[in-house]
């Protein structure tokens, strides 16, 4: 039998020079303008169609005000790992609600951009529609199909779903529904996911579920996450 190829691990890299927003009211008014450019169809890859999926994670290191962005390639149908890319840098925004986007995106551009391929979809652990300004998966940051899949809640109220895997209730902003309360494993707390650019809800959850095999979190976000924090410790 021959042996597994192992995925491409790209050395790390300090974080590029970005423009970064210098005051919270500049760093809305990218928001407002960069949501107007999201498009939400079917554009993007189908749930387990071929290519690549890539997720992306960030870890901080306050004392050192660092933050490592990671980005793990995924084959979208085996989900086995065959691009890995770190990129270090310092952290250029403050902590502020609703724009933790410009703390993380120097980083994760730098990260994403490292990969010898352009993903088919990204997987960020954020928000999208979701969000109450800017999907953090803005097409004007990253023109790929995107979407996003927070660990926990952040503005729009939900109803519990059902407790079998596949039950959502909708996150609604008023009458419209911006992303939904995902149960990716029986029993256990939903994600909630959105999306982000080119494509659609329905297809964000069916990427997600397909994604996530006998946990709660997509093996992308899983896989983003240990990295990130492997790259922060090696900094």
């Amino acid at each position: 039998m021959s042996a597994r190829p192992q995925p491409v691990v790209i050395p790390p890299r300090v974080v590029r020079s970005h423009t970064t927003p210098t005051t919270e009211a500049e760093a809305v008014a990218i928001q407002r303008r960069l949501r107007s450019l999201a498009v939400y169809d079917s554009s993007g890859p189908g749930p387990g169609e071929p290519g690549t999926v890539v997720g992306v994670d960030v870890a901080y290191d306050d004392a050192r005000n660092l933050v490592a962005a990671a980005a793990v390639a995924l084959h979208a149908i085996t989900l086995e790992v065959v691009e890995r890319a770190t990129a270090v840098g310092p952290v250029a925004f403050p902590c502020v609600p609703g724009l933790l986007a410009f703390r993380e995106l120097p980083a994760v551009l730098d990260a994403l951009g490292r990969l010898r391929r352009a993903p088919d979809l990204v997987v960020c652990d954020g928000y999208g529609l979701a969000h109450p300004r800017l999907p953090q998966t803005s097409s004007g940051r990253c023109p790929q199909p995107t979407i996003g899949v927070a660990k926990n809640p952040f503005t729009f109220a939900h109803t519990q779903p059902p407790p079998h895997r596949g039950a959502f209730t909708p996150l609604l902003d008023g009458d419209e529904e911006v992303g939904r309360a995902l149960r990716t494993r029986d029993g256990v707390k939903p994600v909630y996911v959105s999306p982000g650019h080119r494509t659609t809800l329905d297809d964000a959850c069916a990427h997600t579920l397909h994604l996530t095999r006998g946990v709660r979190l997509p093996e992308t976000t899983r896989a983003a996450d240990r990295l990130c924090r492997e790259a922060l410790a090696a900094a």
